[in-house]
């Protein structure tokens, strides 16, 4: 390994010497890593003592570096924390003058500087009062100076935060969930901040100060990588952007990859993911630790906790802990779950799940060295499981929200890769879809949780949680992760212990677990190649059952924005309709079908007066559990006398008046001779405000009327609208894409349009069809997060298919109209 002299760096003392020496430092080709960290350190003490040694210090001084820097872990854009020491002997105006002498230059070169000038006993004080500056002060270190000045004052602070642990450490893990509750999960985020996210710097940091106190110490396996590796992603992150950043930016990801010699920004991704986790597990140990031993402390009277220091020298001492049986080979012992004394793991290889179920049942944590014991003895299972061993899987995954720390602490170990060598291709794997909360493997995790509340809804709650774990596992591989998830859970089932029927279903579940929802919101649930398409694909009433089920908990599993009521409505609607063709039902033909009564209403109104009328109701579905019947958005009803524009005009204004299109059914009716002449447009609209309130009706259909005549610039107004609230824009949307649906219809040509959520988009489409002299029978409007995908229905005017070449060139047409 390169040494590096920083004495002869530069014999410079002045801010130039410096500089030039460091940019050297930074831009040569020396080990990255700790050795460029400790030789930034040791080039800044060289030029920090150079300026205190020029400015003739008083005695009685010293320069301490204290944080980060006093750990001499300095990354390229780090700021400095130093400390002017003084023993309160010296002359004030002289020590103020030396401060001087040392910060200036500092701030001549543009180096952020966190400095401060106090004795001994005002640091201490300071310490006493402020929980950061004492943390800071822990790992103080002399740059230059009266080192005794440092080290007495190390050694005071260290012993006050030992003596204060019962109080100082509550205040700590208080600041720590803080932190969490502000920065998110680093091991989950897009853009993570490497210091403050929870599994960050800031929480290695807590960890030292942990040990440091004596009361209790962290997991060591793999932390102190686990902290080199976030410290080598700084390093590289401030290189790359030039800035004293902690933020990993989207657009900052590939060039920092490439600064530590990654593949790409997933890899990078992945391995941060990977020592975020490493810390979070050590940190969610530590703190559990630290809760036992001050309740422990809390409870003893204090005569008895003299006695048991007494006889112990300070340590131990405690009367044996009571055991509770959980399991075979499994107790509870100070509130966790570990293994019995008798338990034999080396001759038990279905006691890590065995344990794992049992403590989850129990709400408990499972005791890290017994996961340590069980992965370095239990042999493996054989293939297939027992019949135990995945009835104490499926326990463990049923548990509910408790399942989540314990599948934890089996990662942790690597229990779960030797259960699932599977599980290693999707374990901390990114999702760079920003509707995704979770990497791949926790997300799956996730969704089983949210399944175990779904168990009662279904004829076999073991394969839907087992469906419900594995239905994302084909990320891991090329392709469509769907179908490489149906090979895979055939793999998996197989290995451990279902049957081949039961395989089967596993595997169609895994294959089509997004069916339901993305049929459900972009395709025409009336027309019956619809439900005939889903019906063949599922095959059964089990496996739409289970499909039902995990749809919910996969959108529950992935977040906020992935479900709600109006959706759940539409899959609800689509299992009933495909529940009724596997049972033998023949699914209505929607061209016999005759207007309600409403649409009847409305068309004869529109007929009368020749001009637009519409009608407003809040649309209800029957709730899950008994009571009311829950809202899912509004029923716009609109009817108009047959002419072009009427689907820009209407999806224009109800644009301009802020509501949300869910879906759009149009059709033309016509009248019974009696009732009236000519046919008429009514249009079915499922819509949602932005926010706020719902319009007024009056003022919709006075809208209406103004675009159809022409004397309401609907693109117009939408631009204005537009320049006077500008969105924020980041990184650059992808085109948008118009396809054609194989298949797709007997009644219509199918389009599928994906383009960038914006406001008036479907006016856009509207204006384009027009243009193209198509009729639109039916539009399926879906979003997730920032990406549209909407589904048109369209045919000729004469009401025919359009062929192959005409459909394509109409899609091609679209996705240039609306670039």
């Amino acid at each position: 390994m390169t040494s590096i002299d920083v004495t002869t760096e530069t014999d410079d003392p002045g801010p130039g010497g410096y500089a030039a020496a460091r940019l050297r430092l930074l831009d040569r080709e020396a080990p990255a890593g700790p050795p460029r960290r400790a030789a930034l350190a040791r080039l800044t003490d060289h030029w920090l003592a150079g300026l205190y040694e020029a400015a003739a210090p008083p005695p009685g001084t010293a320069l301490v570096a204290v944080g980060g820097y006093g750990r001499a872990e300095l990354s390229p854009r780090s700021d400095l924390d130093l400390l002017l020491l003084h023993d309160g002997g010296a002359d004030a105006r002289a020590v103020a003058a030396l401060a001087d002498r040392i910060w200036y230059p500092v701030w001549d070169l543009g180096i952020a500087l966190d400095h401060s000038v106090r004795t001994t006993t005002e640091a201490r004080r300071t310490a006493a009062d402020d929980l950061k500056a004492q943390l800071g002060l822990l790992d103080a270190r002399t740059i230059a100076g009266d080192p005794a000045l440092a080290t007495a004052l190390r050694s005071t602070v260290l012993a006050d935060w030992r003596n204060q642990a019962t109080r100082r450490l509550p205040e700590l893990a208080a600041l720590c969930q803080e932190r969490a509750e502000r920065s998110g999960e680093l091991q989950y985020l897009l853009e993570p901040d490497l210091k403050e996210a929870r599994g960050g710097l800031r929480d290695a940091q807590a960890l030292r100060a942990v040990a440091a106190s004596w009361l209790a110490d962290a997991p060591r396996a793999g932390l102190d990588d686990a902290r080199r590796r976030l410290l080598d992603a700084r390093d590289a992150l401030h290189l790359a952007t030039g800035r004293a950043t902690d933020r990993l930016a989207l657009q900052d990801q590939d060039a920092v990859a490439a600064g530590l010699g990654l593949l790409d920004a997933d890899t990078l991704l992945r391995e941060v993911y990977e020592a975020a986790r490493t810390i979070a597990y050590a940190s969610d140990v530590t703190w559990r630790e630290v809760g036992r031993v001050l309740k422990a402390r809390a409870a003893r009277p204090p005569r008895l906790r003299s006695l048991l220091a007494g006889r112990s020298g300070g340590r131990g001492g405690t009367p044996p802990a009571e055991r509770t049986p959980l399991a075979e080979g499994v107790v509870e012992m100070d509130g966790e779950a570990v293994l019995a004394l008798a338990a034999r793991p080396e001759r038990d290889p279905v006691l890590p799940l065995r344990a794992a179920a049992a403590a989850a049942q129990a709400g408990l944590p499972l005791s890290p060295h017994a996961v340590r014991r069980l992965a370095a003895t239990a042999p493996p299972l054989p293939v297939p499981w027992p019949a135990e061993a995945r009835e104490a899987l499926v326990t463990l995954l049923g548990a509910g929200d408790s399942t989540v720390p314990v599948w934890e602490a089996l990662e942790a170990e690597g229990v779960i890769s030797r259960l699932l060598p599977d599980w290693e291709r999707v374990r901390c794997r990114p999702q760079r879809n920003p509707v995704h909360t979770f990497t791949v493997d926790r997300h799956l995790v996730e969704t089983a949780v949210r399944a175990a509340a779904l168990t009662r809804r279904v004829h076999r709650p073991d394969l839907l949680l087992v469906a419900a774990l594995l239905h994302d596992i084909g990320k891991g591989w090329p392709g469509d992760h769907s179908v490489a998830g149906e090979t895979i859970t055939r793999d998996v089932a197989a290995r451990i212990g279902f049957d081949r029927a039961d395989t089967a279903v596993l595997a169609t579940v895994v294959r089509h677990h997004l069916l339901l929802v993305e049929t459900a919101t972009r395709r025409d649930l009336d027309d019956p190649a619809t439900v005939r398409a889903v019906a063949a694909a599922v095959g059964g009433q089990s496996a739409l059952e289970l499909l039902h089920a995990l749809t919910e908990a996969d959108a529950l599993a992935t977040g906020p924005a992935a479900w709600s009521t109006w959706r759940a409505s539409l899959v609800a609607d689509l299992v009933k309709r495909v529940a009724g063709v596997l049972a033998g039902e023949e699914p209505p033909d929607p061209e016999a079908a005759a207007p309600s009564a409403e649409q009847e209403r409305l068309a004869v109104e529109a007929l009368r007066t020749g001009e637009p009328v519409l009608a407003l109701h809040t649309a209800h579905e029957p709730a899950p559990d008994p009571g009311e019947p829950e809202p899912v958005g509004v029923e716009l009803l609109v009817a108009v006398p047959e002419r072009p524009g009427v689907l820009p005009a209407v999806a224009g204004v109800l644009a301009l008046h802020r509501l949300t299109v869910r879906a759009a059914d149009l059709r033309a009716v016509t009248l019974p001779r009696a009732l009236g002449e000519g046919p008429v447009l009514v249009l079915d609209w499922r819509v949602a405000a932005e926010y706020g309130s719902l319009p007024e009706a009056h003022r919709l259909r006075a809208d209406l009327v103004r675009a159809l005549d022409g004397s309401l610039d609907v693109p117009a107004r939408l631009a204005e609208r537009d320049a006077a609230y500008p969105r924020r824009r980041g990184a650059a949307a992808p085109p948008p894409r118009v396809t054609v649906a194989a298949a797709g219809s007997r009644l219509a040509t199918v389009l599928e349009v994906r383009a960038q959520d914006a406001p008036g988009l479907l006016h856009r489409i509207g204006r384009a069809l027009e243009g193209a002299e198509v009729r639109v029978r039916s539009a399926h409007v879906s979003t997730l997060g920032a990406n549209a995908v909407d589904t048109l229905y369209v045919t000729r005017p004469d009401g025919s298919l359009l062929g192959s070449e005409e459909a394509a060139g109409l899609a091609k047409t679209l996705e240039e109209a609306l670039r």
